[in-house]
């Protein structure tokens, strides 16, 4: 049905004089809600919901990296305790795989039937991924312990990938316009802490674990297990909120039509109190929007190819993905050499198997408390008072300065360690003080409440086809010329991601920038002018 055939029958239904205006912008409910300035018990829950669900996703994807020397020492005795290259790529990539699927999937479901409906359940496949990760174990003849690690990965990565648009959306809907950015940062720079805590744990398993290691190294076994099984402890603890979230009163303004769904969702979130004129008001129009939805058959694919039919509207989701897809290409190509700088760093064990362990982990530890969280929490403190654009573009222009340095004076610069050091920690830094968080942020905002999860999860996948690009194509690419292990060709691959990240400055300019505007401000911009 077309919107003038829509606008007709509403002007057959009598209106009353409350709640909606003549945008379709509901006065009271949204506004109250982006009026919210103090801190309810409410916007807390959606931050511990939210953030709860990326400090899994962060601590399940990087724990495989503490946890893949061990698989060696305990399944590859027969080659010196090393897994094979494609064995050791399928089984970090999988991951990856599994988290494009379930961005996609995800995206889409959460559009079309629902952020109530479908969230929670991308959490339920992290808590049974994890599970049966922890619990791998091999048949006596066919599939072995890696071959289920890896299908089980895969499985994770779909949960995972069904975090990023709906954890993005239910927290930009249900944000103020004033701190909605601040909030989404919290809830991405969780991935910082989960990265964090991976390395605390394997550190305080290891630690527990250290004699039983030395007298036999099978003990591993028992290790890299709870290793992976201590991280469904935070997705088990807030499932009931997930699965009790309620719908966002975005979606059911904008979608649904259900304006007192729309004010019973924010009267909860705002402790606001509503009176019985405005409950009866809202009866009346939930009545007046049943009525009209019974006449128009709303299509989630109509509207998204509508929508994105217009090339002002397309500019900007090519520019959410292609600036997400650069960013990964660089961003898990330095993650895969990170060994490299540990190196450097002078995190070498003594040849043992518990101090390289030990050594390996302390280093990841450490690169991740110099540059990693401190970067996701200055975005925090400044994404309002800089705009998403600014510090986008800020990113991605140290990052292109520094890869430069370390292309051009790589072999000099290893020959001053606190140096090397020192440029390597800012390039963390600059990646989540800038397009890292970004990346997020942006398509959780710039596109309208009836497509916003599938845009999401259509730029979070470009994202990780970068990853996964990384992951089977630039590893492969910096052995050339020299022996396997050696990263002959990295100062070269690293002026590669220095023109990447240029190329990502530039496709920040298709973006537009949302600092202090509100959703329903964000959308009438994507409109067409009459």
């Amino acid at each position: 049905m077309s919107t003038s055939n829509y606008s007709e029958k509403q002007e057959d239904i009598p209106q009353t004089n409350d709640v909606v205006d003549m945008e379709g912008v509901p006065n009271g409910a949204l506004a109250n809600l982006d009026e919210q300035r103090a801190w309810s018990w409410f916007t807390i829950r959606t931050l511990i919901t939210s953030g709860t669900g990326f400090f899994t996703d962060a601590y399940d994807v990087f724990i495989i990296n503490l946890i893949v020397p061990m698989l060696g020492y305990v399944y590859f005795k027969e080659s010196g305790g090393h897994i094979p290259a494609g064995t050791e790529g399928a089984l970090k990539g999988m991951a990856s795989f599994g988290t494009l699927v379930g961005q996609l999937v995800f995206g889409y479901l959460g559009d079309a039937y629902g952020r109530q409906k479908i969230y929670g359940m991308e959490l339920m496949i992290i808590i049974l991924g994890t599970f049966c990760c922890a619990m791998a174990g091999s048949n006596a003849k066919g599939a072995s312990v890696i071959q289920y690690l890896t299908f089980w990965r895969f499985v994770l990565g779909v949960g995972i990938g069904g975090d990023y648009p709906m954890s993005a959306t239910v927290t930009s809907e249900w944000a103020s316009a004033g701190r909605r950015g601040q909030l989404m940062s919290i809830i991405f720079s969780m991935q910082g802490i989960g990265n964090m805590f991976a390395s605390i744990i394997t550190l305080i398993v290891l630690a527990c674990f250290k004699s039983a290691i030395i007298s036999d190294v099978d003990n591993l076994d028992i290790v890299w297990r709870i290793c992976v099984g201590v991280g469904c402890i935070p997705a088990v603890s807030t499932i009931y909120l997930r699965l009790t979230m309620p719908e966002s009163p975005r979606y059911a303004m904008d979608v649904e039509n259900d304006v007192e769904k729309a004010n019973q969702a924010v009267a909860r979130a705002t402790d606001a109190n509503v009176d019985s004129t405005a409950a009866t008001d809202a009866d009346v129009i939930a009545k007046q929007n049943a009525v009209a939805n019974a006449k128009v058959n709303r299509n989630h694919n109509r509207d998204f190819i509508e929508y994105f039919s217009r090339w002002e509207n397309l500019k900007v989701l090519i520019g959410t993905s292609t600036t997400w897809f650069l960013l990964d290409i660089a961003f898990y190509g330095v993650s895969l050499n990170q060994s490299y700088v540990l190196n450097a760093m002078g995190f070498v064990g003594d040849g043992t198997v518990f101090d390289d362990l030990w050594r390996t982990t302390l280093g990841n530890l450490t690169v991740s408390l110099l540059g990693f969280v401190p970067g996701y929490w200055f975005t925090v403190f400044l994404i309002e008072k800089m705009g998403r654009k600014r510090i986008q573009f800020m990113g991605f222009g140290m990052l292109t300065i520094l890869f430069i340095i370390l292309s051009a004076a790589f072999h000099q610069l290893k020959q001053i360690v606190p140096l090397f050091v020192a440029i390597f920690t800012l390039a963390q830094f600059f990646f989540n003080f800038g397009p890292n968080t970004t990346t997020f942020v942006v398509p959780g905002e710039v596109f309208p409440t009836r497509v916003r999860a599938t845009a999401h999860g259509i730029s979070a996948a470009s994202g990780k086809l970068g990853a996964i690009l990384a992951t089977f194509l630039f590893n492969k690419l910096v052995e050339i010329g020299g022996a396997p292990g050696e990263h002959a060709f990295l100062p070269q691959m690293l002026g590669i991601f220095a023109g990447i990240m240029g190329l990502g400055f530039l496709c920040t300019f298709l973006i537009p920038e949302t600092k202090g505007m509100s959703l329903e401000e964000i959308e009438e911009r994507g409109k067409p002018r009459a």
